[in-house]
């Protein structure tokens, strides 16, 4: 059974107070920073490196990390695992049950504003959510979850929002069939306009220079506190997108921003920042799962099927294409470090640990290895669906929008978005992936997916 509510700190079960948790040996520690720590901050916490991920992809030091983490929790147990890096206390979570206990446990005594979290966002979004605290938080996150309906599997705007979407995708496939091929920065320019137009409105479409000061920003905000201060920057930044907040364009989230009342404190265009960046990272999912759909025939068939089994204009739900949206996040986590900092001492099997210790929740680890259950490296949309119970959702260990009070708000609104634009895609056309002959069917699905170099054959396909 899920844990559903923020637990306490006092013991429970599984819980021994006394003694503190013994830390990792000097020797492990650096073993956690080299093959887990490291190659996230490598290849871009906030944004993307493209060399990064390219070596990450060449030298499957994602799948060292895996195996790293595996080891210690066969040398160690399931508890958490202490270690201090540069002068931090961490805990590694290997447990499905401590994953939900942390993240159910959100934000009191578990906070998601880490100091090294609150050193990256704030360059871009220093009035968001998940770096507010107190009663600013709650306020914030009520707003949010308002403009974004987050219960809904549709939003109300899903009507415009789909031929904003469709009417994208139709310009991108006729780039595709001009040229034969559909690269990366082709998908990633038509769902960046997709984007500003859901979000801004059809006047932010060609706003490219909106993007580029974010991707500034987020370069910089990479680099956490150590990172330079682009105060003039975000300024600019943050301007233009209050801009079109004021223009309130209709069958835009910024017309509902506009429209939603909200305590004085909220800054309510100062929280669009963050689905920008959030809605960045879903792009790399809607690439990677067309990879994967063009490389497993018989998902492939499915997702086909699906597309073409209602209305192309009407918004659907698509449980399948949702569920194929879920994998490409389980198969590589767009958050690959989940962080909490405990606003108290906690009680563990085996010990307590100290207030201001960050609790890291690998998720490459808990989404492949045995807590991930029999899919760890198999691509399964079907673990997703109604017709097999959702058995992914009842499984603590895969957050692929992490869980809790502090999980994505907008994850029904992201999935619309790449499940609409999948089957717009998958219509009327096949796709070849040219790029990474390592994805295929009979191989375990490799644990990192360079996204900037993907690259598909596209060809016509009947309906029949």
């Amino acid at each position: 059974m899920r844990l559903t509510d923020a637990l306490s700190t006092t013991p429970g079960p599984r819980d021994a107070p006394g003694r503190e948790l013994p830390p990792l040996s000097a020797r492990q520690a650096a073993g956690v920073v080299g093959d887990v720590l490291l190659p996230v901050v490598a290849g871009g916490v906030i944004v993307r490196r493209p060399r990064a991920m390219s070596l990450l992809e060449r030298t499957g030091w994602d799948r060292r990390g895996v195996e790293r983490m595996r080891t210690l929790r066969a040398l160690h147990g399931s508890g958490p695992l202490p270690l201090t890096v540069r002068a931090r206390a961490y805990a590694m979570v290997l447990d499905p049950g401590d994953a939900e206990r942390v993240l159910a446990g959100t934000p009191d005594p578990f906070s998601p504003a880490t100091v090294e979290k609150r050193g990256s966002l704030a360059q871009f979004q220093p009035h968001g959510v998940l770096i507010s605290g107190g009663r600013e938080r709650a306020e914030r996150r009520d707003f949010v979850e308002q403009v974004l309906e987050t219960p809904e599997p549709l939003h109300d705007l899903a009507g415009p929002l789909t031929g904003v979407i469709r009417e994208e995708a139709a310009q991108l496939l006729a780039q595709g069939e001009r040229s034969g091929e559909l690269r990366w920065e082709d998908f990633d320019a038509a769902w960046w306009r997709t984007v500003r137009r859901i979000v801004l409105g059809d006047a932010a479409r060609d706003d490219t220079t909106l993007t580029a000061q974010l991707g500034t920003l987020r370069s910089a905000a990479n680099w956490s506190l150590a990172g330079p201060r682009r105060k003039r920057l975000r300024s600019a930044f943050l301007a233009r997108v209050r801009s079109y907040v004021a223009r309130a364009e209709p069958g835009s989230l910024a017309e509902r921003v506009a429209g939603t009342p909200a305590a004085s404190g909220t800054d309510r265009a100062g929280q669009i920042p963050h689905w920008l960046f959030a809605y960045d990272a879903a792009g790399m999912a809607a690439a990677r799962a067309l990879a994967l759909l063009a490389t497993h025939p018989r998902e492939g068939e499915q997702a086909r099927a699906e597309a073409l089994g209602g209305t192309p204009a009407a918004p659907r739900e698509l449980p399948y294409l949702r569920g194929c949206a879920l994998e490409s996040v389980r198969l590589w986590p767009t958050t690959p470090l989940i962080l909490r900092e405990s606003t108290t001492e906690t009680s563990w099997e085996g010990g307590t640990l100290p207030a201001g210790t960050v609790f890291a929740l690998y998720t490459p680890y808990l989404h492949r290895a045995d807590p991930a259950g029999p899919y760890a490296d198999s691509f399964a949309p079907r673990q997703w669906t109604e017709e097999t119970g959702r058995q992914a959702r009842a499984n603590p260990a895969l957050v692929p929008f992490s869980s809790g009070p502090a999980g994505c708000p907008g994850e029904n609104l992201v999935l619309f978005t790449v499940s609409t634009l999948l089957a717009a895609l998958l219509e009327g056309h096949g796709y070849t992936l040219a790029s990474h002959p390592g994805l295929r069917p009979a191989a375990p699905v490799p644990a990192t997916l360079d996204h900037f170099a993907l690259r598909f054959r596209v060809h016509p396909v009947s309906a029949d």
